[in-house]
């Protein structure tokens, strides 16, 4: 297993350090790690995708993996770009939106080799296999 493991609770971040957190296109940041994001690490009402603060938005609420799949590979894409900055992803679509780890951690599996993005224990649970 990585060593590169999202704690459970984040309740500050470092200053290198990004939340990233599951969202919708529409940026309601209303409830969840969204919420979060919002209240404590500069999460945009309105804007759904993308870095927003100390924080990246991945929307999971539009439809099945195959609609998020192109988020996450602009969120890896994106940390590929930014070796600067230390990633930690939540249980992005695990939440709200109703997803199962097994459905989402797949989605993750470029990032495995990224070494500044930290992914769910949950997540390397299933990458691992």
């Amino acid at each position: 297993m990585s060593t590169r493991i999202t704690p459970d609770y984040i309740s500050g971040l470092e200053e290198n350090e990004i939340f990233v957190f599951g969202s919708n296109l529409e940026g309601s940041h209303g409830g969840g790690a969204a919420k979060t994001a919002h209240d404590k690490f500069g999460a945009i009402w309105g804007q759904g995708t993308g870095l927003q603060g100390q924080s990246y938005g991945i929307p999971t609420m539009h439809g099945g993996v195959e609609d998020i799949q192109p988020y996450v590979d602009e969120f890896i894409d994106f940390a590929l770009s930014n070796p600067e900055l230390l990633f930690l992803v939540t249980r992005v679509g695990c939440g709200i939106a109703g997803f199962h780890e097994s459905e989402i951690a797949p989605l993750f599996s470029r990032a495995a080799d990224v070494q500044n993005i930290c992914l769910p224990e949950s997540f390397w649970n299933y990458l691992n296999k």
